[in-house]
């Protein structure tokens, strides 16, 4: 279940806070933070998914996107946090050992920490939310599937409609196993495409940019306490605009906004290669660089990263839901993984410049596969959705 898997992965981000926090060594640090990313990897996946099947069509793009606002917010929080917990630590010491030791001494130690807060809230949030509907009546609960449509609907015939929509699609595949199903020849596109979004969006330097942002900004001659505060105002403009995001996307529709998004995303990667090839000689200054990083966030903010989660969320079929999304979430993650390890070698061998005309050469597969292969997704359900891909592929 959905609900369930979110205990699961609540369970493990407050573990591995608090495990980093007061790890004894290297291994048992590195340890706790596999810990955290699996908690990562499974609230990543189930979190967009359950909140695509507990929304109805309407609403449901701005809903998912709550969940990229929230990442964004989290990213924000992080920074500040971290900014502050730098600043303060560095200028006191405490009488208690443990307290010295974790915002003094070692204040990487505090700023994993504090993650524990939040994630223990997190878990408390869990047990006042509803299992999803959908994966109750792909279990035959269908009594329980009804009760949380009717409070969703608030009625019971708008209910009723959709729980026979939701079972006429469950009946005609619930006698094949979910790896045939997926192998169907309109199911198995669908993935491939998934997939193939998930791992060509993280390659367009998003979270590069998340990642080494204060390491990038000290490349263009800014000092480290200033690339910090800066890594911030990225931050601030990154939540801002999935605001922004979240209001338009039930009306512009999510083609569109990869259009415009992904077009702007290209034109800022070259700018900036060219500031860090050019700049310096031209005498640009570096808070140039700044205002060119502030409208890349911004185009990330308002197309990929608010749409790629409510993409995959909707274009996957019931029966094959939640493996589709994990195989798609694996190719995001892993996509996350190279991005951010081998950043610093790009950096480092391709020079700045260089690795940001990279990312820009991955945003045109990334709007082509958009323009002709996804449909547009805005306004339909879950149900409609699935009918389209499926419809006279099937075996």
């Amino acid at each position: 279940g959905r609900k369930k898997t979110l205990f699961l992965s609540s369970v493990l981000f407050t573990v591995s806070a608090a495990g980093c926090a007061f790890s004894g060594s290297f291994i048992e640090l590195v340890i706790f933070r596999l810990i955290g990313g699996l908690g990562i990897g499974v609230v990543s996946i189930v979190s967009p998914m359950y909140i695509s099947e507990m929304s109805i069509p309407k609403y449901r793009g701005r809903l998912v996107s709550l969940y990229q606002l929230a990442i964004t917010v989290g990213f924000l929080g992080s920074y500040l946090v971290n900014y502050r917990i730098l600043k303060f630590g560095q200028l006191n010491e405490f009488k208690a050992a443990w307290i010295n030791h974790l915002f003094h001494a070692e204040i990487w130690r505090g700023m994993l920490g504090m993650e524990t807060f939040v994630a223990f809230l997190f878990l408390c949030i869990l047990f006042v939310i509803p299992e999803s509907p959908r994966w109750l009546i792909l279990k035959q609960k269908e009594s329980r599937a009804l009760t949380i449509l009717y409070r969703m609907n608030a009625s019971i015939g708008k209910a009723q409609q959709e729980m026979s929509e939701i079972k006429s699609v469950v009946a005609r595949r619930n006698k094949e196993t979910e790896w045939k199903y997926l192998f169907h020849p309109g199911i198995l596109k669908i993935v491939i495409i998934g997939i193939s979004l998930a791992i060509l969006g993280q390659f367009m330097g998003i979270n590069a940019v998340m990642y080494y942002g204060p390491q990038i900004f000290m490349e263009a001659g800014i000092s480290d306490g200033d690339s910090l505060f800066y890594q911030v105002l990225v931050g601030l403009v990154n939540v801002l605009t999935t605001i922004l995001a979240l209001a338009i996307i039930d009306h512009v529709g999510r083609k569109k906004m990869v259009y415009y998004g992904v077009s702007s995303i290209f034109i800022s990667l070259i700018a900036i290669s060219f500031y860090f090839r050019f700049g310096e000689e031209i005498g640009i200054p570096p808070v140039g660089m700044l205002v060119l990083f502030l409208f890349y966030i911004f185009s990330c903010a308002i197309s990929i990263n608010a749409v790629i989660w409510v993409l995959l969320s909707e274009l996957f079929p019931l029966n094959v839901r939640g493996l589709s999304m994990s195989i798609a979430g694996l190719a995001l993650w892993l996509g996350t993984f190279l991005t951010g390890q081998l950043t610093p070698w790009l950096l480092e061998n391709l020079t700045p410049s260089g690795t940001f005309i990279l990312f820009s050469i991955m945003c045109i597969p990334y709007i082509l596969i958009v323009w002709k292969l996804i449909p547009e997704t805005a306004g339909k359900s879950l149900e409609e959705l699935e009918q389209e891909w499926t419809l006279d592929k099937n075996p």
